[in-house]
């Protein structure tokens, strides 16, 4: 648990002790509680129907009603494709059966619909220190039968709030891909989030109830029975820290724990053009610049980007071979990245976009799952050979993967509209005969439905896959980039993703110009749309330096901006013999920044106002050591800015005082300087200017 949580339910509890889980008659027979120390949900048998009445939030003190008698929905048909079968059900068509207990921090019911052969086993679980619980349902059928879309959860809260309520699924237009999948709902008075542990689930808040599920389409035989994924339920000791809280359960609940991963990658400094002398030379001169000469910790990866790959081979037997400019087990690169202490990354291209996509035209004359232009992230046949790829490079030693293009890239998307023959939901009546799987016209949200289940299917073969390889090395790190979304439920399955919606190079003729663009995005997509997404596991395609004679001084602004995001995964776009003695000189500081910066990361956010408005913004990162503060004026006329320091801003403790001080030189009217809890800053700021505010308690070492 996050030490900010952690210290919030200390001060309540005072010693975290082993929870006794209940399972038991409360007030009545047909009532039963499954609790521990920090919530519990009450469930009620009433009149043979199964319903949650109360969520007990015992961190804020709030015991919650629910004031609905329907406690999950199934929509089944004969088929996504057959017309007029869709039938909607809800715990109020079942009747109860039994009370099943498994084990101790557990609690299961059985209910049958017997018009429709169906029978439902809910199952309730929560772990001793756990600060949220889990239900899920078995659903075993009778007669074959299609799971169209099951909402796991439906709750009925006065004060249910969906946050991210954007659904953008296009497949043309640039920058227009925002799924809207896999973000929780929020309680905004009783301090509680909802969710499903499944990147793909759509949830969403109707009148004054939240539903959380997602569509499936697939068919369930007869006598077989289907699991869902787990939804989620979590509380918090505010509603306005609601979101620390979640991002405290995506923390323990991710497959690998949160890391700093600096790499240095080589597209910019070769594009595909990298061979193997090339990327052994790079590899010397990064690690003796920054590494022997500097003193920087040495890097956990060197990635080959686009370039290695042969898409002139044929690939039905073994996908991704490798081209003529490097050996087929890349031994050259690494004995290079070895001899510098580290490990190698690779680029792949999952759908076989940008420079692999000769690749997909010949896998389509082979009679392999294309989509389009690209492959199908459900074909059984190509994702069997890519599984099988991706493992043996991880065997193999490979420990960084760069994948890119998914479900398509920044400015088109492919869906999968004829699946019928691979098992994926199809719908002939939405009349897509004649369209191709990125037309325009499928930008309509009427055709949602389809869209998602391609997405749905696509994202389930992909999280085996991840599965799979985290058990080849649980220390491999993976990053999903173009055509991914940002669900935080994907951590628990690769490390980082794309931010979405911006180009890997950002736009302008200036380092003010540059993050104003990229930190344009950061604004739109966590003020402005309010994605559920932590910062720290974002991919954002910087810092980038290609180019030497800018000064040290605004290198520098730029560099510790670009870092002070927050984000764990630093990749280095760099033209390795081109930058000066200063250069490196910069780069190896803001990189050893980083490194001691980087524990505060979990809780970085940005503060302030739009930078497209030509208005301050920074941003800030606290944990129970002290934190940091980042600041740019974007403007052309000098402007001040005011700060108060307190939890809304970051700080846990209203006990500690901080000095502050900067790695930067342009600090000196605040530098050893004392605040806190309470206390405002007051900043003045030049027209583009930069300022980072290291801020360490007072008598600490």
């Amino acid at each position: 648990m996050n030490i900010f949580f952690s210290v919030n339910i200390k001060l309540q509890f005072l010693i975290l002790v082993t929870a006794t889980l209940v399972m038991a008659c409360s007030s009545s027979p047909n009532e039963f509680t499954i609790e521990n120390e920090y919530l519990g949900r009450k469930m009620r048998i009433a009149d043979g129907k199964l319903s949650t009445v109360e969520i007990n939030n015992k961190i804020s003190g709030n015991k919650i009603a629910i004031h609905s008698d329907k406690e999950f929905k199934l929509r089944i048909s004969d088929g996504t494709h057959t017309e007029g079968t869709d039938v909607e059900l809800t715990s109020d068509n079942f009747s109860f059966v039994a009370v099943l207990k498994e084990k101790d921090n557990s609690l299961a019911f059985s209910l049958e619909n017997k018009e429709h052969g169906l029978t439902v086993e809910v199952h309730y679980e929560l772990d001793p220190e756990d600060f949220y619980t889990r239900k899920y349902l078995k659903i075993k059928t009778d007669k074959d039968v299609t799971i169209e879309r099951v909402d796991v959860e439906i709750v009925a809260l006065n004060d249910i709030s969906q946050p991210y309520q954007i659904k953008q699924i296009a497949a043309q237009g640039p920058a227009q891909w925002r799924p809207g999948l896999g973000q929780p709902l929020y309680t905004t008075k009783s301090a509680t989030f909802w969710g499903i542990e499944f990147p793909a689930a759509y949830n969403y808040v109707e009148g004054k109830q939240g539903f959380c599920g997602y569509q499936w389409g697939r068919e369930v035989k007869a006598g077989e029975t289907y699991t869902t994924y787990k939804s989620v339920m979590g509380v918090a000791d505010e509603a306005t820290f609601i979101q620390d809280a979640f991002f405290d359960y995506i923390d323990r609940i991710r497959i690998r724990p949160l890391r700093l991963q600096v790499q240095y990658n080589s597209w910019f400094d070769f594009w595909s053009g990298v061979d193997k002398e090339k990327f052994g030379a790079s590899v010397a001169k990064v690690n003796q610049k920054l590494v022997k000469e500097r003193g920087v910790p040495p890097l956990s990866a060197y990635v080959i980007d686009d370039g290695w790959q042969d898409v002139e081979a044929d690939w039905s037997d073994k996908a991704w071979k490798v081209n003529q400019k490097f050996e087929s087990d890349f031994a050259a690169s690494t004995s290079h990245v070895q001899a510098a202490n580290s490990n190698l990354g690779l680029w792949m291209s999952p759908g076989c976009l940008f420079g692999a996509q000769p690749a997909a035209k010949r896998y389509k004359e082979q009679g392999f799952e294309t989509i389009g232009n690209w492959m199908s992230m459900a074909g059984p046949k190509y994702m069997q050979l890519l599984e099988d790829r991706i493992l043996e490079l991880t065997r193999n030693g490979v420990t960084y993967f760069k994948l890119d293009g998914l479900f398509g890239h920044l400015n088109i998307r492919e869906f999968e509209l004829n699946g019928q023959n691979y098992g994926i939901p199809y719908m002939p009546q939405l009349v897509t005969e004649g369209l191709s799987p990125s037309d325009s016209l499928l930008n309509d949200p009427k055709f949602d439905e389809l869209k998602t289940y391609y997405l749905v299917a696509g994202t389930e073969r992909l999280m085996q896959l991840f599965e799979k390889q985290h058990k080849v090395n649980p220390d491999v790190y993976v990053v999903i980039s173009n055509g991914a979304y940002l669900s935080p439920w994907w951590l628990m399955y690769i490390d980082a993703v794309w931010m979405i919606n911006a180009g890997d190079a950002a736009g302008g003729s200036n380092r003010t110009q540059e993050l104003v663009y990229r930190d344009g995005v950061y604004y739109d997509t966590w003020q402005k749309e309010k994605t559920q997404y932590p910062i720290h596991s974002v991919f954002n395609h910087e810092p980038k330096k290609v180019k030497t004679g800018e000064s040290p001084e605004k290198f520098a602004e730029y560099l510790w901006m670009n870092l002070s995001r927050g984000t764990g995964f630093i990749e280095l776009y760099i033209k390795t013999q081109q930058l000066s003695e200063s250069d490196w000189d910069v780069l190896a500081e803001g990189l050893k920044w980083a490194h001691k910066a980087f524990p505060y990361f979990k809780r970085a956010k940005m503060h302030g106002g739009n930078p497209k408005k030509e208005e301050v913004y920074g941003y800030t990162a606290w944990n129970e050591t002290g934190g940091y503060i980042s600041l740019h004026n974007p403007s052309g006329e000098m402007k001040t800015y005011t700060i108060e320091l307190n939890k809304s801003f970051g700080l846990s403790s209203k006990e500690l005082s901080y000095i502050v001080s900067s790695p930067l030189k342009n600090a000196d009217e605040l530098t050893g300087k004392t605040y806190g809890y309470g206390d405002a800053l007051e900043i003045s700021l030049e027209p583009g200017e930069v300022k980072i505010l290291d801020m360490k308690p007072i008598n600490s070492n």
